[in-house]
């Protein structure tokens, strides 16, 4: 396997390959490290806590929090598994079990803990025809929400979407949730960029795989001179060409068909 550092400093693109939680301690010289998960797969939140306690970043940045919600974690707070829960009002987060999260926090005990959620109010006007750009403010063309996606990328997304939503969504209503999913990568790596800015790094980047793609999700988003990793979190073997630099393969979850209640 190629050293994981001297893959975050190429300038090109190069295919996709597997790595184990052994390696992650190779990513302690990158700017910012990206941990792709799927949400629902207990494996794969053990495998962060492994990756924080190995690459002992100066900042974590959760995409399943809001700023807001951070900023109310103490170190008191830490070490308390119900309080943290009603602090972070979790069981209406809508987000998977708090009990596989919560190691992952206490493992930032050390870190700066940041939240880059897109509250729900925001990404709501969105989807309903709102300003999205407006609403993220300062350096929305910085981090690419005033550029126009090429024809091809924003094809693929719209189908990513609907994909996602059972084939249940009404088409008119593609473009608002690929602009929400495209505000949720510019926070996500605003927050990111500013950690680094910060704190020097390393930072850490708690999110789904969707997110930590290279081609457009929040590494495509990164201001130039930025070393970065993306690693994603998979059930099966991927294609070497799939968008992350490295992979990780966990054992499946048990779950129900999502689109059940569709049919």
């Amino acid at each position: 396997m190629k050293a994981i550092l001297t893959i975050a400093l190429l300038a090109t693109p190069v295919l996709a390959e597997e790595l184990t939680p052994d390696d992650f301690a190779e990513a302690r010289g990158v700017d910012i490290v990206l941990l792709g998960e799927l949400h629902d797969n207990p494996h794969h939140h053990v495998n962060q806590v492994i990756a924080i306690n190995a690459i002992e970043p100066a900042a974590v940045v959760f995409e399943m929090l809001t700023t807001e919600q951070a900023k109310r974690i103490t170190p008191n707070l830490l070490n308390d598994f119900r309080a943290l829960s009603e602090t972070l009002d979790w069981t209406a987060s809508g987000w998977p079990a708090f009990s596989m999260y919560f190691p992952i926090i206490q493992a930032s005990s050390k870190a700066q803990i940041l939240g880059a959620q897109v509250p729900r109010d925001t990404a709501r006007t969105a989807i309903l025809g709102g300003d999205p750009v407006k609403s993220f403010g300062a350096d929305a063309e910085l981090f690419g929400l005033t550029k126009i996606l090429p024809d091809a990328q924003q094809a693929d997304r719209e189908a990513l979407q609907m994909a996602a939503h059972c084939d249940a969504m009404p088409e008119t209503m593609l473009p608002s949730m690929v602009m929400v999913q495209r505000l949720r990568d510019a926070t996500l790596a605003k927050v990111a960029t500013q950690a680094l800015e910060a704190t020097g790094g390393p930072v850490i980047v708690i999110t789904g795989n969707g997110h930590a793609r290279t081609d457009w999700g929040v590494p495509a988003l990164l201001p130039d001179g930025i070393s970065f990793l993306s690693i994603a979190q998979l059930e099966a073997k991927p294609e070497p060409s799939q968008p992350h630099d490295f992979w990780i393969i966990t054992e499946p979850v048990n779950r129900e068909d999502p689109c059940k209640a569709f049919q």
